[in-house]
């Protein structure tokens, strides 16, 4: 079944009568059920507006209650009430957020809507349904919503901004609702609270914020105030700064015109001074270059007399002195050139007699030196020639002049005193020198005393002459 929804045309005539009538209407035929969409009318007058689209049918066709066959009466009990219906949602206990049980009451107003489709959508859900029941299923969606916009907000949210939560519920339910034809007018939130006291709690916590921002206000004021009253006390002493200020400006200015007057009479005074001390400076200086022309003429005779008085003192000392004296000089000078003569000729004989008698010396030594070299040259050349034999002969003949030389200091010491603590000491002394004497023997003449036969010999003879 299906149809549409017509306004009865006999509105104007009928509108003191009764309410206007909205149907719901579809295929009429015998036998089948008329789904009628009434508002309540008054009981003595109902006015229908049937349409079908049966062919042949005469369409539309109106008529009153009293005019509707006893058939179609009993439909007319289904009915769908169109006026504004007012819930109060209730979530009890139910944890927000964070955990915290509450409970909201609210006010819905909410109505079927009039629109053809959504008023068919109406019809279909709560026709011939009693106002109870409606208000029942549309209050349990709300009450549904609440309950879980409640889950995703904070006890503060839903406290502190009423509109915005209820707003939210609305929006949230209202596509769920209007599916069903029905529109929500108004949502409000009635009352927040719960069983643990927590809005309590945060209505001290409020309080207390509200105390402390007036005590943080009252505090400010002061410091405010006395901000205010310290900005006029430096206001105050910087005006009187400032007059202190253009005082002592004026002082110093005063101070520095009286200096500035002091400085030009001064000036003046000593450009006076000194004025009349260079006058008189340059009289002094012409009296000075006269007194100093009456010298110079003084002093011009005094020189001319001088020089009168000086050539006669040199005629005098050349006719008593330089002449006698040039004759002694060239005397003395004549006595000291030939002194100087002999001299020379002495040192010069001297050098050559030093000369010939060391080119003497020079020659002999020369003649003594190859003489020597042949000597050694001579020994070298026999010592060639000479055997082991010759050899132990040669250091036999030498040794007594060497021990001659190492005893040489001992001939003037008294007596040798050797300390030891332990006797073997000496003899051990004894015979490292008599072992390192070989040693010595043959890198002073080359000559190896360890194979020589007499070797134990000279030994003894050393030690005999050591007194050991």
């Amino acid at each position: 079944m299906h149809g549409w929804i017509y306004k009865s045309p006999f509105r104007d005539r009928l509108s003191q009568e009764s309410s206007l009538v909205y149907f719901y209407t579809g295929h009429v035929q015998f036998g089948q059920h008329f789904r009628l969409c009434l508002l309540p009318p008054p009981p003595s007058l109902i006015l229908l507006t049937l349409v079908t689209d049966i062919p042949n049918s005469c369409c539309p066709t109106y008529c009153f209650a009293s005019a509707i066959p006893a058939c179609l009466r009993a439909c007319l009990r289904r009915m769908i009430t169109l006026e504004i219906m007012t819930l109060q949602p209730k979530c009890e206990d139910v944890e927000t957020a964070e955990g915290v049980a509450i409970t909201v009451t609210g006010v819905a107003q909410v109505k079927v809507m009039t629109e053809n489709e959504l008023l068919g959508y109406a019809c279909e859900q709560f026709l011939g349904k009693s106002v109870v029941e409606i208000k029942s299923v549309i209050l349990q969606t709300l009450e549904g919503h609440l309950r879980a916009i409640l889950g995703t907000l904070t006890v503060e949210q839903i406290y502190q901004d009423r509109d915005k939560f209820a707003t939210l519920v609305r929006e949230v339910a209202a596509p769920d609702v209007g599916r069903m034809g029905i529109e929500i007018l108004s949502f409000t939130i009635k009352d927040v609270y719960d069983k643990v006291e927590y809005l309590s709690s945060l209505g001290k916590t409020q309080t207390a914020a509200v105390q402390r921002d007036a005590d943080i206000g009252v505090a400010e004021a002061e410091r405010d105030a006395g901000i205010r009253e310290a900005e006029c006390k430096k206001e105050m002493m910087d005006v009187k700064f400032l007059a202190d200020t253009k005082m002592a400006d004026s002082k110093r200015e005063l101070e520095m015109q009286k200096a500035s007057f002091n400085q030009e009479v001064n000036t003046k005074k000593a450009e006076a001074q000194l004025a009349y001390e260079l006058q008189a400076a340059k009289e002094q200086q012409k009296i000075r270059l006269e007194e100093i022309e009456i010298e110079v003429v003084q002093r011009k005779k005094q020189i001319s007399i001088e020089e009168k008085e000086i050539e006669r003192t040199d005629k005098e000392l050349i006719a008593t002195v330089k002449r006698p004296a040039e004759a002694e000089a060239y005397r003395m000078q004549q006595l000291a050139e030939g002194h100087k003569t002999k001299k020379v000729l002495t040192a010069q004989a001297e050098a050559e007699k030093i000369r010939f008698i060391g080119e003497a010396e020079a020659a002999s030594i020369e003649a003594v030196g190859k003489a020597e070299a042949e000597k050694m040259r001579l020994k070298a050349e026999a010592y060639q020639q000479y055997g082991d034999a010759a050899k132990t002969a040669l250091v036999l003949e030498a040794l007594p002049k060497i021990a001659g030389k190492v005893a040489a200091p001992l001939s003037k010491t008294n007596e040798i005193v050797i300390l030891s603590g332990e006797g073997s000491r000496v003899t051990g002394e004894v015979n490292r020198l008599l072992a390192e004497l070989p040693v010595s023997v043959n890198a002073l003449t080359g000559v190896d005393l360890t194979k020589v036969r007499s070797y134990l010999y000279v030994i003894f003879r050393v030690s005999c002459m050591f007194g050991f």
